[in-house]
């Protein structure tokens, strides 16, 4: 009787959160999916065509939209985990000033994004952008450079824009996760006459490992699923160079107003996403009898 009642005080008390997750997750899920299968647009009528969204996506185009989605995530991530690494390390170093440090590096994440990647349009552009203008200065280049205006350019500003967004928090994240190695370990090691690379390589990189991979799928998850920083500064282009699948599915859905293969397009960002979150947890699973031990 008492374990059937701490049952139902139980769900009593998960009822919100189920009834929140049903009612902002899986119901829009579902009629997403439902609704990738027909043809549904700005026409009154919708018919029910299958698997044909499916079919008419997965071509050479998408495939390079795909593709393209995959080497801006990880180059975006790569880059936000080196920093993040470097910046922990020289934050949690026995230096003067360190204190003021840790918040002058917060503003980029501070700051509301919006404001943050208009900065950083207007530092790109070629007239009266201040990267050109340096560069100009400092005789670097003969011209103006509009860095939103060329394809290879635009994309590595862009990712040049994600890291900066990103960095801080993975920053902060990696130095707590530095300050919760057991200061023993270091001592022991500098006893032993063991130099600084060796007690990075050797301590603080091993103890950092489940941070780094709880932060990095984090940041994929979000680099993967951003949408707000590529569509300010060049909205996909220019000639699609900076289209990713969510700007994609964005252009299909409201910009064409085709909104079954939009949908069909978010159900497939949403599988990448699901296959992300399960290698995740298989991960951690695996580190868990490790640190146990």
């Amino acid at each position: 009787m008492r374990a059937e009642r701490t049952t139902l005080i139980a769900w009593a008390f998960l009822a919100p959160a189920l009834l929140y997750v049903l009612a902002i997750v899986a119901w829009p899920l579902v009629q997403t999916v439902i609704l990738s299968f027909t043809d549904a647009s700005l026409r009154k009528t919708t018919n029910w065509v299958g698997s044909a969204n499916y079919e008419k996506i997965f071509n050479a185009t998408f495939a390079t939209v795909i593709v393209r989605t995959f080497i801006w995530t990880f180059f975006s991530v790569a880059l936000k985990m080196i920093i993040g690494t470097c910046g922990a390390v020289l934050l949690n170093a026995a230096v003067p000033g360190r204190h003021l440090f840790r918040i002058l590096i917060m503003p980029p994440w501070i700051v509301p994004m919006a404001i943050g990647i208009f900065m950083w349009g207007w530092m790109y552009n070629g007239q009266f952008g201040m990267i050109s203008g340096l560069l100009q200065r400092f005789g670097i280049v003969d011209g103006p450079v509009a860095w939103l205006a060329y394809g290879n350019t635009a994309f590595w500003a862009t990712i040049v824009t994600d890291v900066w967004i990103g960095v801080p928090l993975v920053t902060i994240y990696f130095l707590a996760a530095i300050q919760a190695i057991p200061k023993d370990l270091y001592e022991a090691a500098w006893t032993d006459g063991a130099g600084r690379w060796y007690r990075f390589r050797r301590i603080t990189l091993p103890m950092m490992v489940p941070a780094i991979i709880t932060m990095s799928m984090l940041s994929l998850i979000a680099t993967f699923n951003s949408f707000d920083i590529i569509w300010i500064l060049t909205q996909g282009g220019p000639n699609g160079a900076t289209t990713t699948m969510i700007i994609d599915t964005y252009h299909t859905a409201i910009g064409s107003r085709k909104y079954g293969e939009g949908a069909a397009r978010a159900v497939v960002i949403c599988i990448f996403l699901s296959l992300f979150s399960l290698a995740y947890f298989r991960v951690t699973r695996r580190l868990q009898p490790e640190a146990a031990k």
